[in-house]
């Protein structure tokens, strides 16, 4: 029996080398998923995050490139008016 697990030391030790690396490393297969999975989560969020600050991009651009847009806002936002306007707020209610 003894002779047999010597003849076979560098299966045995390959196997528990395995054994090892896959669920008690501090890398084990388990941390490594959860890592992965991790990391597609924040690049999706950074691809999303990409899109929104393009979006912003082309509304700022287009609002302090022009002045029809950039008064449309500030009506729109703020409730700005000229002198001789009255603004009125309709709220619906709820119910």
């Amino acid at each position: 029996m003894l002779q047999k697990l010597i003849r076979y030391r560098y299966i045995i030790t390959l196997a528990f080398f395995g054994v090892w690396m896959l669920f008690f490393d501090r890398n084990n297969l388990i941390e490594q998923y959860r890592v992965k999975s991790q990391l597609n989560e924040l690049e999706e969020e950074k691809a999303y995050y990409l899109s929104e600050i393009e979006k912003a991009r082309k509304d700022y651009n287009e609002l302090f490139t022009n002045d029809a847009s950039l008064e449309k806002f500030a009506r729109e936002k703020y409730l700005m008016k000229k002198d001789n306007e009255d603004i009125f707020v309709i709220m619906e209610e709820e119910d």
